[in-house]
């Protein structure tokens, strides 16, 4: 497979995965907003949102006010912020489009269909939950096409990899971002191991569990109270959670394994290290040597594991 092909194919798939990630985000941000708390409160929960994806000096510089309208006109409309959801999807049809040979019917006519849907929504003059629930179908919609059309090769490989490692990183950052919030707030990261949760804190761990559409899944693995401890654990070590950091590098190996190449024996090494380090690891070691240290190792690494796949197998930056 030439790289400029499979550097369309895997940048398709990362911004598909962003957007329905930016999808979840905000909505549950919007749906928290709606509870009782100060305006204080509300303000630093919009900021932290923008946090998670290194967005908040682009906001800054480009709005005097931070509030709930301003936030979402920039992280869905504003063409000129590349991580908002219009710019997410056009990105992921244009990719698509050039590529267009190798996708199937069906995978190229899903990506059309959501980008001319995408025009035709006006979020902030309707209910923008009903727009975020939108965009989270079209994407699941695109990925169960994908998975049951396209052949099984190396065009799937990196689709993968796309998929697996946006979607780690996405984790990593809202947990390590609602941790820092939770804490900041009620003073949840002191003592991650309480099994009592205050009312506020409980509907802060919720929220983060329904961003990544883990509510059912934590009910179902633990039968218990929700403790910040376990969220952690659910969202990093476990690996039949989809959306764990485990059950992400996982896939990351996995499909490294089958594309390796002469150059790419350093990409698979990070790669075999991080997944190695969830695998083998306990969220009481965690917790005890900082999940804030090793949130932001894991966000460096997977940087670093990103550009080591650019360098080995996709076009190289500015080619």
């Amino acid at each position: 497979m030439l790289s400029r092909t499979a550097d369309h194919l895997y940048w398709m798939a990362r911004y598909t995965e962003r957007a329905e990630n930016t999808a979840r985000m905000l909505d549950v941000a919007l749906q928290t907003s709606m509870l009782p708390q100060s305006q204080h409160d509300t303000e630093q929960a919009w900021r932290a949102m923008l946090s998670i994806s290194e967005l908040r000096d682009a906001y800054d510089a480009r709005h005097e006010v931070l509030d709930a309208r301003s936030v979402l006109s920039f992280m869905v409309h504003d063409s000129g912020n590349p991580s908002s959801i219009v710019s997410c999807l056009t990105a992921a049809r244009e990719n698509a489009r050039a590529v267009r040979g190798v996708l199937t019917t069906e995978v190229w006519e899903t990506h059309n269909a959501t980008w001319i849907g995408l025009r035709e929504r006006a979020v902030l003059d309707g209910d923008p939950g009903e727009f975020f629930d939108w965009v989270k179908y079209r994407c699941h919609l695109w990925r169960g096409v994908t998975f049951g059309t396209m052949l099984d090769d190396e065009a799937m490989v990196f689709i993968r990899l796309g998929t697996f490692l946006e979607r780690a990183d996405n984790t990593a950052r809202l947990l390590d971002v609602k941790y820092h919030g939770a804490r900041d707030k009620d003073g949840a990261g002191s003592d991650a191991n309480r099994e009592v949760l205050s009312q506020r804190e409980f509907y802060y761990w919720a929220a983060l569990l329904r961003s990544v559409a883990g509510f059912e899944i934590y009910r179902k693995v633990y039968r218990d109270a929700i403790t910040p401890a376990r969220v952690a654990e659910l969202l990093m070590l476990r690996a039949d959670m989809p959306r764990s950091l485990l059950a992400c590098m996982e896939q990351v190996v996995a499909n490294l394994k089958t594309v390796r190449n002469d150059v790419s024996r350093e990409t698979e090494r990070l790669a075999g290290k991080m997944h190695a380090e969830l695998q083998f690891a306990r969220i009481e070691d965690i917790l005890e040597a900082g999940l804030d240290d090793t949130l932001s190792r894991f966000m460096e690494n997977v940087y670093e594991l990103g550009n080591g796949i650019s360098r080995d197998f996709l076009v190289p930056l500015g080619a």
